[in-house]
């Protein structure tokens, strides 16, 4: 197997890179660029390993949600090749992400859609998470209330309201997303929202939505006559 560097000119992704744009490489041509040298036996570039990872996870979208280890089960791929390629991934993410700043205000379920669907549609656990809101809606705090499988026991309302009163918000959100992808509301998930809902009126803290996250979708609360 030749090295990279010894093929002609016109197939090294760099050089190609150069002289035609990203554009033009293939997914696994990008790839070997961040992955740089191939597995040290001389029988794998980097492009090979590159083909090897999309092969084996299928897309992209599926290789940015492996961890660590699962990418270490491909041969040739060390931690810190492992490291490279989520870092990679990382940073595509924060370049996507539209997030609310503090002072902007919250306009609509799409708003918290955009905000969290970048950090959160590939997330393994559950992540439940409340915006905490100004008098005119406007962000005052982003904090994270559990993680794990969503039910009553993590979810409490001591948890989900203390911060809330702390910071004098005036209303609050609910985000959490589906590992699954598809955002469907569950019962849980509905009676958590009424509870809270409950808790907010008793407080003071106007309840707003509640967003569920999936792959590309999601789901408002508010928006379906659910809250």
């Amino acid at each position: 197997m030749r090295r990279i560097k010894d093929w002609p000119a016109d197939e090294r992704p760099r050089e190609k890179l150069l002289a035609s744009g990203a554009e033009k490489l293939t997914d696994a041509e990008l790839l070997a660029l961040i992955i740089r040298t191939g597995d040290g036996s001389g029988k794998n570039s980097a492009v090979d390993l590159a083909r090897a990872l999309l092969s084996r996870f299928g897309s992209f979208r599926q290789l940015a949600a492996a961890s660590i280890s699962e990418l270490c089960q491909q041969p040739g791929i060390g931690p810190a090749k492992a490291a490279e390629i989520q870092a990679l991934f990382q940073i595509g993410r924060r370049f996507a992400d539209q997030r609310l700043q503090p002072g902007q205000p919250y306009r609509s379920s799409q708003d918290a859609f955009l905000h969290f669907h970048e950090r959160l549609c590939d997330y393994r656990k559950e992540v439940f998470v409340a915006l905490l809101l100004d008098t005119k809606n406007r962000l005052l705090k982003e904090v994270r209330i559990s993680e794990g499988s969503l039910n009553a026991s993590i979810v409490h309302p001591r948890e989900v309201f203390a911060p809330a009163l702390k910071e004098a918000a005036a209303a609050i959100l609910f985000v959490h997303n589906h590992p699954s992808g598809d955002p469907t509301p569950s019962r849980e998930d509905l009676n958590i929202t009424e509870r809270l809902k409950q808790v907010g009126e008793l407080m003071g803290v106007r309840v707003l939505d509640h967003v569920i996250i999936g792959k590309g979708e999601y789901v408002s609360l508010a928006d379906r006559g659910l809250l």
